[in-house]
């Protein structure tokens, strides 16, 4: 491993229908074949130096797709968290929710709740699952969570600065994102953590999601502690 690595990773888990499609399946295998790709990377950083993992599992616009996707979509992700709550705490694994949680409907919202209560203690790391999450849903319940405080006398509007707002968004708690991979072969963020990914090192492969394995994942860390991260200050022209 060459000499630095990304504290935060997330990534854009994107072609498990295309995947289904591509061998005659239903959309419901491609997404379990990605829930096995997720699991198989979870598993290989067990051990590793990296502290967060984000991943983009369902969008505020995925809930636009047919009824029936979203429901086995839900039912899938209920099933696997239920299976996976005592392995996250066994891998020191705590779980986080970013997102939008009155979509989800109220039993996966519950079986989110006790499976980020359970993984809760111990924890030397952290899964977020983006679930029912957008970029701009998140600036904008940011945005008006600082204007109830205005309102309310809390904060003057000339005390808010990019850290206040900041301070109100999803991933507020936890190291700034480094590093963003989108599999599937789209090159654009589709709404995804607009504010973290201002200068997070971007990968993007061909590769389908359920296809995504952990060495292909371990060469994009090669490639990136290569890269010269200058978070917007420019170098000086000689």
């Amino acid at each position: 491993m060459a000499h630095h690595v990304p504290k935060h990773v997330a990534i854009i888990m994107d072609g498990n229908r295309r995947w289904a499609q591509a061998r005659g399946l239903s959309s419901r295998r491609g997404h379990e074949a990605g829930v096995a790709a997720a699991r198989a990377l979870l598993e290989s950083l067990s051990e590793g130096p990296i502290d967060v993992l984000t991943l983009f599992a369902f969008s505020s616009e995925n809930a636009g797709r047919t009824p029936a996707e979203v429901s086995d979509l839900f039912k899938l992700f209920a099933s696997t968290i239920t299976e996976e709550m005592n392995r996250l705490g066994e891998l020191g694994v705590q779980l986080k929710l970013i997102g939008d949680r009155s979509v989800l409907g109220g039993a996966l919202q519950r079986t989110v709740e006790r499976a980020e209560g359970i993984s809760r203690d111990g924890a030397q790391r952290t899964l977020v699952l983006a679930l029912g999450y957008g970029g701009r849903w998140d600036l904008a319940t940011a945005a008006k969570a600082l204007a109830e405080r205005v309102l309310s006398g809390e904060i003057a509007p000339d005390h808010i600065d990019e850290s206040t707002l900041e301070a109100h968004t999803a991933l507020a708690d936890l190291p700034p994102v480094d590093m963003c991979i989108r599999t599937g072969g789209e090159q654009r963020l589709s709404n995804f953590m607009l504010w973290q990914l201002a200068y997070a090192e971007l990968f993007f492969t061909p590769v389908l999601w359920p296809d995504f394995t952990p060495d292909q994942f371990r060469q994009m860390l090669e490639e990136f502690s290569g890269r010269h991260r200058r978070f917007g200050v420019q170098e000086a022209v000689l």
